[in-house]
This record gives structure tokens, C-alpha cells and sequence, in this order.
């Protein structure tokens, strides 16, 4: 699979406390005519953790009915990993989707071999590729270096989602070679992609989609004072986008452009009109 491009991260309209697909779906058609590589619902960005079985279930059938052949990258999380094995054999089995994007277990903080097992196990039974994701924020722990080049030998371990903002393990695994590097951590972005990363997933990428496509490009085609310039405007939305916990500040921002209704699900608090006019005003 080639994971090269941006990738959106969606969000997860809700209304009236419901998923609300119809909106979630125009959103996907909208990212898909400016270029980008494909989706990632379910991930932290689409409220992952308070939506049900069902519901997630829901936000990848509208994701992929959307797409229209864009490769869409699942979120998957959980502690147990044979549990966690099963999720992704049914989650594949109900909807055409691409890949998983795995965080390490979160809460339980596992040493390094007890991750290493985790994302073997569910690797094996997969019938998907693996993107790991390292979101230490989150989860309390690392997938240190080490531990990620151990899973590179893994037929199922494609690639790794980095927001660990650790430049050294992104260079070990981009000199190593074998797991695709895509950025996590929007502030990063252009840093790792003329690093190489082969692409990001970023959620400030809701707003100035097209920018942020082009961004991608003219670092791979070379065009680096193209990039630096248009990198340098692109920096106050992904500082405004993130001034409030991640997604509360776009979907103010979207609510605003009329494109979902402003609901958040708790504990997930909406953003302050004033971020929401920070974040709006970055974005033009």
C-alpha cells in the first residue's frame, strides 16, 4: 500500500447527539475533489473513544461509500490484544477499508516487549496492513525506535504515524527504510516531510485542504522555497487549531463555514469564540 500523501484525520459530525453521516460525508467528498491521499476516521481527532462499536462502525461505511475508491486508514485501539485482533478481522469484514492506524495500549503503560507483542498479535491477525501510531500524549507511553525497527520485520507493519516529537527515532526509521514515516504532529509537518516522511496525517488539513496538499507536493517535487513560503502562512491555523484540546477548535471553525452542527461529545467541550475566530481567520 502507498501511504505518500496528506491524509485527513476526520472529524465526527454529530447532531442531535447522533453521528450524522449525511454531513460527514459531504465533508469526504469535499477533501476528496482538492487531492488528497484517502481518510482516517475513528482516530483521536473523530472522538474515537466515545463513540460505540455500532457508531464507529457507521463512520467507516459513510467514509468509504464517500471516498470513492480513496483508500481509507481505520482507527483501532484497545489494551487487550487478542481483542483488539478480533475488532480488526470484524471491522474488515464489514467495510473495504485499506488499513489500521494502532496506538499503542494506553493507560496500562506496557514495557517495550509487552508493545512489541501487542502489535504483533494484532498484525498477525489482521487482514489489513498496520500503521502504528505513536502518540505518547495519549497513551503514556512510547513505541521507542528500538521497538518500532523490531516490527518493521513484520510483513503487516507498513508504516508509522509519528507524533512522539522525537527527531532522533524519526531518523532511525527513515534512514532504516522499511516502515514509511508519516507525520502526526501538525507543527511537525513540514520538518518531517523534507526529512522524507512520505506524508502526513493532520488535522489542521480540515481547513485550506488544498494548501496543505500542495505543501505535500512541493516538498516532494524539490520545490523547497515554494514550500517554506507556503508553510510559513499555513502556521497560524495549526497553531490557532490546537490552542483548545483537538477537535473542539475545527469543528467550531467548520460549524462556522455551515459544513456540521458544533457538537462535541463529552467530557469534549466546544471551543471558545474566541478560538473559533483565531482558527477562522488563519484559515483565509
Amino acid at each position: 500500500m502507498d501511504f505518500s500523501g496528506l491524509w485527513i484525520p476526520l472529524v465526527t459530525p454529530f447532531r442531535g447527539g447522533d453521528v450524522d453521516t449525511a454531513a460527514l460525508a459531504r465533508l469526504v467528498r469535499h477533501f476528496a475533489a482538492l487531492g488528497v491521499a484517502g481518510f482516517v476516521p475513528n482516530g483521536s481527532t473523530g472522538e474515537a473513544a466515545m463513540l460505540d462499536d455500532d457508531e464507529q462502525r457507521q463512520v467507516l461505511a459513510a467514509t468509504v461509500d464517500a471516498a470513492d475508491g480513496l483508500p481509507v486508514i481505520a482507527g483501532l485501539a484497545g489494551v487487550r490484544p487478542e481483542r483488539v485482533a478480533e475488532r480488526a478481522q470484524r471491522l474488515a469484514d464489514a467495510v473495504p477499508i485499506a488499513a489500521f492506524l494502532l496506538t499503542a495500549p494506553a493507560y496500562v503503560k506496557p514495557s517495550q516487549a509487552g508493545i512489541a507483542h501487542f502489535f504483533e498479535t494484532v498484525a498477525s491477525a489482521s487482514p489489513r496492513p498496520i500503521v502504528a501510531y505513536d502518540i505518547p500524549a495519549r497513551t503514556g507511553v512510547r513505541i521507542e525506535a528500538r521497538t518500532l525497527l523490531a516490527l518493521a520485520d513484520h510483513p503487516n507493519i507498513a508504516a508509522v504515524k509519528d507524533c512522539s516529537g522525537e527527531r532522533a527515532a524519526a531518523e532511525a526509521l527513515l534512514a532504516d527504510g522499511r516502515l514509511a514515516l508519516l507525520a502526526g504532529n501538525d507543527d511537525e509537518l513540514f520538518d518531517q516531510l523534507a526529512r522524507g516522511a512520505v506524508g502526513g496525517i493532520t488535522a489542521s488539513a480540515h481547513l485550506r485542504t488544498a494548501d496543505f496538499v500542495a505543501l505535500r507536493r512541493h516538498v516532494a517535487a524539490g520545490r523547497l522555497p515554494d514550500a517554506r513560503a507556503l508553510w510559513r502562512s499555513l502556521l497560524p491555523l495549526v497553531r490557532a487549531a490546537f490552542t483548545e484540546p483537538n477537535p473542539a477548535p475545527l469543528k467550531a471553525a467548520l460549524a462556522r463555514e455551515g459544513w456540521i452542527a458544533e457538537e462535541l461529545r463529552a467530557p469534549m467541550q466546544r471551543a471558545s469564540a474566541a478560538t473559533a475566530d483565531a482558527v477562522l481567520a488563519a484559515s483565509r
